[in-house]
């Protein structure tokens, strides 16, 4: 990793940040530390600026260039990391983590739903969404793929507040016109809306639109076909939507499409299967599901802390990885229990462990980073610490005295760095720069 021309004290320009410490990133899925997609630099030197990141190179080869190391700001004992990737969260419903229910249709009926009428409210809405931006940034998520609800005004208020603070972030206005709560519904088929919502935020800044309809079975045929069309008129939006979570859900589905072969057979009689697809968890899928989607270049985002709270099921990853399917991972708050991805990739290797699967902890980072920025179409902008990507950096850093910087003391490896972090590290996050902008600190203590 090499880049920039090296200035004695980097740090010390306006718009410029100039960090020194353990370096992780990847430019390819890894199987294990020793593969070619792994780029560590035990002790290396992050410069960005001006939004961008300049210089990713090792400390000694920064010096031999003219540049002193000296002058960065010493985190050497840290890990820094890209921005994290959350590809599948709901803004709305924040407030009802860890909410006390059964399983996945109740719960949106007791929690869900009424979290996402009170974004009715638009100064309810904007003070919610700019409390969950903040609240990713803490937690090192820099991008994201956001559901909404149904409320227009709400998702404006969404992608305003993702505006100022320049996030990389795609996101939709749920469509859903029918089951769930009448007030809840859309009043129309909330496709002109939608059409709307594109014209006005699509490829602005930082930001892209997703066609966000909530599962098949709360919307019409029309609706859904509705859906499909937008897809044509934009190519470049995404589709974002839930599939096979939970066995009601499947038997809901198969009752209102009993035309339909199959689950993934719905979302492709309306044209809603495809590369810009990205379906949230896939768990009860048939082997013929599984081919069609990776067929089709689709992604299923892994949700292991939803799926584990609401008893959903198992996401089986090597049978997803037979398939072709792309992986991204998330952590579906509400249902999921955290905000930390890091927290949430320590559930995915409890869920893998479950399955008889062995899921690599820089597997488990890399699909957290450039994996979900490539199931994006993100790839060359973020996920990667790597000149000219834009500079969403995060810094890992244990509390002192904690049980991860005991582990960590002990660590002998990479590997066992990284797994320590990923176990242990929910409340790792030390810095988060977004867009070469510190967003985050944590507090020292």
């Amino acid at each position: 990793m090499t880049g920039g021309s090296p200035s004695a004290n980097p740090g010390a320009a306006p718009g410029v940040v100039a960090l020194r410490g353990p370096v992780l990133s990847f430019s390819a899925r890894p199987a294990d530390e020793r593969s070619a997609g792994v780029d560590h630099l035990p002790d290396g030197v992050v410069i960005m600026r001006d939004g961008r990141l300049e210089t990713v190179m090792a400390a000694d080869a920064y010096r031999r260039q003219g540049g002193d190391p000296d002058a960065c700001e010493d985190l050497r004992d840290s890990l820094i990391v890209p921005g994290l990737i959350d590809l599948h969260i709901h803004c709305p419903q924040m407030d009802v983590i860890a909410s006390y229910g059964s399983q996945l249709l109740d719960w949106l009926e007791r929690y869900a739903y009424p979290a996402e009428l009170a974004f009715a409210d638009p100064e309810h809405a904007r003070s919610q969404c700019g409390r969950f931006l903040d609240r990713l940034a803490a937690h090192g998520t820099t991008s994201a793929l956001v559901l909404g609800t149904v409320h227009a005004a709400a998702t404006d208020a969404l992608f305003d507040e993702a505006a100022r603070r320049r996030v990389r972030l795609a996101a939709g206005k749920v469509l859903m016109n029918r089951h769930g709560p009448r007030a809840l519904r859309d009043r129309t088929d909330g496709i002109d809306e939608t059409a709307a919502l594109i014209e006005r935020w699509h490829g602005r800044d930082r930001l892209a639109y997703a066609v966000t309809p909530r599962f098949a079975i709360a919307c019409s045929e029309d609706q859904l076909r509705g859906a499909g069309k937008l897809l044509e008129r934009y190519p470049g939006v995404y589709l974002h939507t839930h599939l096979a979570e939970h066995p009601e859900e499947l038997a809901a589905t198969a009752r209102t499409f009993p035309d339909a072969a199959d689950y993934v057979g719905v979302y492709e009689r309306f044209g809603l299967v495809g590369p810009q697809s990205v379906f949230a968890h896939g768990i009860h899928l048939s082997d013929s599901e599984l081919g069609r989607l990776g067929a089709a270049g689709a992604t299923i985002a892994f949700c292991p802390s939803s799926n584990l709270f609401l008893g959903s099921g198992l996401l089986d990853l090597a049978r997803v990885d037979r398939a072709g399917v792309n992986l991204g991972v998330a952590t579906d708050v509400g249902a999921g229990t955290s905000f930390s991805m890091l927290s949430t990739l320590a559930d995915g290797y409890r869920v893998a462990q479950l399955t008889s699967t062995s899921w690599h902890p820089l597997t488990a980072l890399y699909t957290a980073t450039l994996g979900n920025a490539r199931a994006l179409g993100w790839d060359g902008r973020v996920g990667r610490l790597a000149p000219g990507h834009e500079a969403d950096v995060v810094v890992l850093s244990p509390h002192p005295d904690s049980v991860l910087a005991d582990r960590l003391r002990l660590a002998s490896s990479l590997t066992d760095t990284v797994f320590a972090y990923l176990m242990l590290g929910g409340d790792a996050v030390s810095r988060t720069y977004v867009a070469g902008r510190p967003v985050y600190r944590r507090e020292a203590g």
